[in-house]
């Protein structure tokens, strides 16, 4: 059996502040709750459960929203802030996401894949990570040392998002902007056949014309590419080749909850 987890980075989009936008709040917040709407849309047409990696602050100004997507999907944390980190903000923000949807919260991801303790996450009560993407990106985070597939470290399992079995190639967000479709569905297909299950992640303001936002952001070519309207078609295009190829959706903590070995390790640059 394949098994596809979606995963989908549920943040104030203040990605425009890196580019030289200035969004208010409330603008950040509505960006990523007209392209939520988009996306649940596509998950109940398809009938897939996805995991959704919340901000406090996104939850806290759309408590009602959040508490309704825990209902069917899963709920885990992106941090309390999308942009800072303290320590304390992993308690508080698994503590602001049961208090809403009156559920455990069982998985983390830290914004932009940054780094993050195991013993920190562990200690504020975490049971799996999904903060690696296993591969090398410019500018960003070298971690082609991690292992490619689910396993474990100091007690805490670690989800990374999926790349290529040789090459390490990334079927992260961007390459899904990018790469030509027809080879993007070429690497799903490989990966589940190396692995077993395919791990992808994408955030709900992807689905919105973010580009045209008149907030002063300078994109980058490759930001500009396939979102909107657009993405909302390729998007249906993965799921009905997911959907054809006997794909079954689960959410990540499905995933760890399964008879996979987990080898404890030592990482080498961790």
């Amino acid at each position: 059996m394949k098994t596809a987890i979606l995963s989908f980075d549920v943040e104030e989009f203040d990605m425009p502040f890196e580019y030289g936008g200035k969004p208010s709040m409330e603008e950040q917040i509505a960006t990523s709750e007209t392209g939520l709407k988009r996306v649940l849309q596509i998950l109940d047409k398809y009938d897939a459960n996805a995991t959704f990696y919340c901000t406090s602050v996104y939850a806290l100004a759309q408590s009602a929203s959040i508490r309704a997507i825990s209902e069917t999907h899963e709920v885990a944390s992106h941090n309390y802030y999308h942009s800072s980190h303290q320590t304390e903000d992993l308690r508080n923000s698994k503590r602001v996401l049961e208090d809403i949807t009156q559920k455990e919260v069982k998985g983390f991801r830290m914004p932009r894949m940054a780094p993050v303790s195991d013993a920190d996450l562990l200690a504020a009560g975490y049971q799996y990570n999904a903060s690696y993407n296993p591969t090398y990106l410019p500018g960003r985070y070298d971690y082609r040392h991690i292992p490619r597939t689910v396993f474990q470290q100091n007690g805490l399992i670690h989800v990374p998002a999926s790349v290529s079995p040789k090459w390490r190639l990334p079927l992260f967000w961007i390459a899904f902007h990018n790469y030509p479709l027809s080879y993007f569905l070429y690497l799903c297909k490989k990966v589940a056949e190396a692995d077993g299950y395919l791990h992808l992640y994408f955030h709900p303001w992807e689905f919105t014309d973010y580009t045209d936002l008149p907030n002063g952001a300078k994109y980058p070519f490759y930001l500009k590419r396939n979102n909107g309207r657009s993405m909302q078609e390729r998007f249906n295009q993965l799921m009905a080749f997911l959907q054809r190829e006997g794909f079954t959706f689960r959410t990540t903590s499905w995933l760890i909850e399964q008879p996979y070995l987990f080898p404890e390790q030592t990482l080498k640059n961790a």
